[in-house]
């Protein structure tokens, strides 16, 4: 791949998204915007190129970020922050608000296996608190094409395989010929938004309990890491708590901010 072109193409997705493709990643960049090239007509990437160059539309613009976004997601990924939530935050976020509102914010959703993977746990193991408490988990995403996938709540045989218990597949899920579709109780727990991570302080207002935001920040420059991190801990909650992905580390320490095992899961509380 060129590079003046897979320079302009990963500073552009950078500038708009914070993510970043360094060195060794030219055939990934250029596999996927090839591919998105060709489905719009051009011939080449270099006709692409040439093309949005000088005329770049905000739609056109989408369709890049979309094509370079890293989607990569599964059922209850890695299980034990899943049990982590079963078996002490959710018990104590259930304890301490006594019958008021939950905020979950499922952060870089993806195509929704994450924040159904939590709506899961709700109904199968919280279901009694259901009716007392006021319940919102609210999923996010970059990628206009994932978001409509979570919406849509329709998923093949090999991604339903991936983490998802056979008792959950049975119980939660409706077979239609070659696809599974999620329950509708599931759905409604749910909330899918489009969101920038770059521009949370300027579209987030509500503050959470929980924020999930697993395998994102490793995808970010250092500053880009660590201004996200400091803008999602300003919206938790006192007493509340982030989980990262199992091999991510806080970017940056913050005061009233404190690292905590609980269970084979490394979170993240605030302080109260």
């Amino acid at each position: 791949m060129d590079r003046e072109i897979f320079d302009f193409f990963t500073t552009l997705v950078e500038k708009v998204s914070g993510i970043s493709y360094g060195a060794g990643k030219e055939y990934l960049v250029e596999s996927r915007l090839l591919e998105l090239a060709q489905t719009l007509g051009y011939r080449d990437l270099n006709e692409f190129y040439l093309k949005i160059k000088n005329q770049l539309s905000s739609q056109l613009l989408n369709s890049i970020v979309d094509a370079l976004t890293i989607n990569e997601t599964y059922f209850f990924r890695d299980t034990h922050p899943f049990e982590t939530l079963k078996n002490y935050l959710l018990p104590e976020l259930f304890k301490r608000k006594n019958g008021k509102k939950i905020s979950i914010w499922s952060a870089a959703c993806s195509t929704g296996q994450e924040p159904y993977s939590v709506a899961i746990l709700l109904l199968e193991y919280f279901n009694q608190y259901l009716s007392n408490y006021e319940i919102k988990i609210w999923a996010t995403d970059i990628s206009l094409s994932s978001l409509k996938k979570a919406k849509e709540g329709v998923y093949n045989q090999i991604e339903v395989n991936r983490g998802l218990p056979i008792h959950f597949l049975l119980k939660y899920f409706k077979q239609k010929g070659s696809v599974w579709e999620i329950d509708e109780r599931v759905k409604e727990l749910v909330k899918f938004d489009f969101l920038n991570l770059l521009e949370i302080n300027k579209r987030v207002r509500e503050n959470f309990d929980l924020i999930l935001c697993r395998y994102v920040l490793i995808y970010f420059s250092n500053s880009t890491k660590k201004r996200v991190w400091q803008n999602l801990c300003q919206l938790l909650k006192p007493g509340g708590y982030i989980i990262l992905g199992g091999t991510e580390l806080a970017p940056s320490e913050l005061p009233d901010i404190e690292r905590k095992v609980i269970g084979k899961t490394t979170v993240f509380y605030k302080k109260e």
